[in-house]
């Protein structure tokens, strides 16, 4: 899978034969078109791609195993152009690519990155290689929107019921989907797009991606945590012995740790193990009890949860006039969360009287892998032209069977217009005023955004 002339569609080999004789450069834009989802997306992923792939020189080996692929396989080859790529640029792709700074919150229907060969011996490249382009974008972008659009739901009922908003909001919802997700390779990507937005995370590959890729130090981070097989593995007659071990074993100032309780009976061990034969131990501790359902109904489960420890472990009223419960603990619902469920579970606490600082959220499938590409209607199209005199003409498409999918005209341009980033013609705007800027150039990274940057364009 490391072969960049394979990193695409068997159909786009045929392409250097389809562009016009005159073609010399194609430009070609990518977006997330206009869409159900969000009206806003959060720009991320592009600078992965640049370092592992772009970044890696294609060798004539890489263009012998692509022939002898294509010929079996049934579709043409461009030999000459791929050889010319290994002996004239020394294997990296005469491209330049132009983008939005990463981070960055953008409005749906504008272009994020824009392309074009710098070799005019190969028109045929940009849309080459969309397939991979494409790919290594619309996914983070996605991941990273939901989980933004998420932290501005949490963060709206904080500052409806908390005394600290910000403090409280960096660990709210927490990334639980490593194991859900198609490939390593996701949950790096999806896990680091998550953490733009929250600190709280299992995926170890999203904190490794974090770090290679964007130069974070230690961008997320965990808490000791029980799971079924460690509670039922003591039986279940011991099951207030595996509670009392999971506190002992994990006290300390300021320690944190979160005990799946319902593997028998949630209601009871709340109420009578919690709250009752383990309640002097659990106020006795340094540090806090999380308290994790996980089954029943995702909204009022919990909610009965923390009303039971209220009544166990009382608490006090902050100044919203919203109960806070005793420090000693929390609760943690991470079954059956996506968006929509985790607004409806804020709404719930806030018409009880409680504060979200009771209580926070994790997503695991529903974060990392119930998205794909037309989520937010991700496409790379083809926008213009330049023929042999210097000449830009306009490629677009104009569907009529479905108007929505039709594309831009002319090279683009992003500009802001009273604060918000619009799409203009480039011929059309100050070049100076262009926010989409080079950050990649016949194999040469122009530009490398610190994971602090996406962090501080997110909030912009």
């Amino acid at each position: 899978m490391t072969n960049l002339i394979l990193a695409t569609d068997s159909y786009k080999h045929s392409h250097f034969l389809q562009y016009p004789p005159e073609a010399r450069r194609i430009s070609a834009y990518a977006e997330a078109r206009r869409n159900d989802f969000s009206d806003q997306v959060l720009f991320l992923g592009l600078q992965p791609f640049l370092i592992d792939y772009l970044g890696k020189a294609v060798t004539s080996a890489d263009v012998d195993e692509a022939e002898a692929i294509c010929a079996a396989h049934g579709v043409p080859f461009n030999r000459a152009g791929w050889q010319a790529i290994v002996d004239d640029h020394g294997g990296f792709l005469p491209i330049e690519i132009k983008a939005l700074p990463e981070g960055m919150i953008a409005p749906s229907g504008v272009p994020l990155l824009q392309v074009k060969n710098t070799d005019p011996r190969m028109p045929w490249l940009p849309t080459f290689i969309e397939t991979a382009l494409l790919r290594a974008i619309w996914y983070p972008t996605t991941v990273g929107t939901l989980s933004w659009k998420c932290k501005a739901i949490i963060r709206a009922g904080l500052e409806r019921s908390s005394d600290d908003p910000a403090g409280q909001l960096p660990f709210k919802l927490h990334d639980f989907g490593a194991r859900g997700v198609s490939s390593g390779e996701s949950a790096a990507l999806g896990g680091m797009a998550h953490l733009v937005n929250f600190m709280g995370t299992d995926t170890l590959e999203g904190i490794l991606a974090a770090r290679r890729y964007y130069g974070a130090e230690m961008p997320g981070f965990s808490i000791p945590a029980a799971e079924h097989s460690t509670m039922t593995s003591w039986g279940r007659t011991r099951e207030e012995a595996a509670y009392a071990n999971m506190l002992d074993r994990f006290d300390g100032e300021g320690r944190i740790v979160a005990v799946v309780s319902d593997s028998y009976d949630l209601d009871r061990a709340v109420a009578e193990i919690w709250g009752g034969s383990l309640h002097a131990k659990v106020l006795g501790r340094q540090g806090t009890l999380v308290v994790r359902p996980d089954s029943g109904d995702p909204i009022e489960t919990p909610l009965r949860t923390v009303k039971t420890l209220w009544d166990k472990f009382g608490g006090s009223t902050n100044s919203k006039g919203f109960r806070v419960l005793d420090p000693h603990v929390r609760v943690i619902q991470g079954d059956g969360m996506n968006i929509d469920s985790i607004a409806r579970l804020v709404d719930r606490m806030v018409e009880e009287g409680f504060a979200i600082d009771n209580i926070a959220f994790g997503m695991g499938g529903g974060l990392l892998q119930q998205v794909n590409r037309d989520t937010l209607r991700f496409a790379m199209k083809a926008n213009a032209m330049q023929v042999a005199d210097g000449t830009w003409t306009d490629v677009s498409k104009t569907p009529a069977t479905d108007p929505t999918k039709g594309s831009k005209a002319g090279r683009q341009a992003v500009v802001l217009d009273q604060g918000q980033p619009v799409a203009r013609r480039l011929d059309q705007i100050d070049p100076a005023a262009d926010l989409l800027k080079p950050v990649w150039r016949d194999g040469e990274l122009l530009v490398r955004h610190s994971f602090d940057d996406l962090r501080q364009r997110s909030e912009a």
